[in-house]
């Protein structure tokens, strides 16, 4: 029985380092193509639903996790090096980035990762002005994260139009992909005051108290003073 365990481990391991090898021989090419083949749909999803270029949502995934290869990538399934900031309750790493030993996200997998990348820009009012410039405009998008503090490196706008033209990114951006019956969303925010309720902001803003809930992802339908609320609103 011992030896039968021992042979399949070892078939295991043959396996395992096949495909190593396999990946190990691929081009930064390959890799890349290999990525956008697996996240393309996801991107223009995220594109549907938020508003964000998917040529960005993708430039930013392939540049911030390795192609898929690096260390958060791999170990958290944190494709874009979001770090867990004031409020993130789930679970953690810890990886040396502009300082050593920051806390980053860690997701059930790669799609979660998009979709709380999508939240993460749609949420926080520093990237509000964002949402002013069409989808198809990835260079203001681009230009546009670095001067929100995205990230810190100052060639990181040139590094996302750089993969954006070098893989034709940008035909993910075609209107093609939006349904012909659908209505551009305009994307405002609300800070809570003291006396706010969901009530009386959804009758304010004229928005159901349902919708309120699920553009902000509220547990237990509680809000806090100071919160930044994304109001959605159809054009």
């Amino acid at each position: 029985m011992s030896n039968l365990k021992n042979t399949r481990s070892t078939e295991r391991l043959k396996d395992l380092s096949k495909k190593e090898i396999a990946l190990r021989r691929k081009s930064s090419s390959e890799k890349a193509n290999d990525y956008i083949l697996k996240f393309s749909s996801v991107a223009k999803e995220e594109m549907k639903k938020f508003k964000i270029p998917a040529s960005i949502t993708l430039a930013q995934g392939m540049l911030e996790s390795g192609l898929g290869y690096g260390t958060l990538a791999k170990n958290a399934n944190n494709h874009f090096g979001i770090k867990c900031h004031k409020g993130w309750k789930g679970k953690k790493i810890y990886h040396d980035d502009d300082e050593k030993g920051e806390c980053f996200r860690v997701y059930k997998n790669a799609k979660k990762s998009y979709r709380d990348h999508s939240l993460f820009l749609s949420r926080r009012g520093r990237y509000s002005f964002l949402f002013d410039y069409k989808t198809n405009n990835y260079k203001a998008w681009a230009r546009g994260l670095k001067k929100a503090g995205y990230a810190t490196d100052p060639k990181y706008p040139q590094k996302l139009i750089d993969l954006i033209e070098r893989y034709q990114l940008y035909r993910f951006d075609k209107r093609r992909f939006f349904s012909k019956q659908s209505k551009s969303i305009k994307i405002t925010y609300y800070k809570v005051k003291k006396g706010d309720t969901l009530y009386s902001i959804s009758k304010k803003y004229d928005i159901p108290i349902k919708e309120l809930i699920k553009n902000n992802n509220l547990k237990n339908n509680t809000i806090y003073l100071g919160q930044e609320l994304n109001l959605k609103t159809q054009n």
